[in-house]
């Protein structure tokens, strides 16, 4: 990787500019499950966005995504709200954002939850990591794997 990749804390004011980012990010899978709706996107990231637990991703100093890997119970996380900028898809940055949260101390030995649209290119990211399928419904596929020690 011939690019250097940071992830800093997000903040309450970075909020509008990553609902606007998912909206991007989101909008061929939705529309094309037939789900997009330019309001309601944007809405459910401000209803679960916690900056505690969200990171920007930066390329090289530049803005190119977001994460969230929040506590859920005593042995789990939630991964969630992880956006690529399209101008930075494709460049191997989930791989790296996806193999530096994994190997967090206190993820180690947790399962981590997520959940990615159908169809949805991420997932074949999640599986290369191990990621397994739980459940899945007409719109989302949910997945699971327990990080290793």
């Amino acid at each position: 990787m011939d690019m250097q990749v940071n992830m800093r804390w997000a903040a309450k004011e970075d909020q509008d500019r990553l609902a606007d980012l998912r909206a991007v990010v989101l909008y061929d899978d939705l529309n094309r499950l037939g789900k997009y709706d330019d309001v309601n996107v944007r809405a459910r990231f401000r209803k679960t966005f916690d900056p505690e637990h969200t990171w920007i991703i930066e390329v090289d100093g530049n803005e190119a995504g977001c994460v969230a890997l929040k506590p859920k119970g005593e042995d789990a996380y939630l991964l969630e709200h992880f956006y690529i900028d399209p101008a930075y898809q494709g460049r191997r940055i989930g791989t790296h954002v996806l193999k530096t949260l994994l190997a967090r101390a206190e993820v180690q030995g947790r399962i981590v939850h997520l959940n990615v649209l159908q169809g949805s290119p991420a997932r074949r990211l999640y599986e290369r990591f191990g990621f397994a399928v739980d459940s899945e419904d007409e719109v989302d596929v949910f997945m699971s794997v327990r990080s290793s020690e």
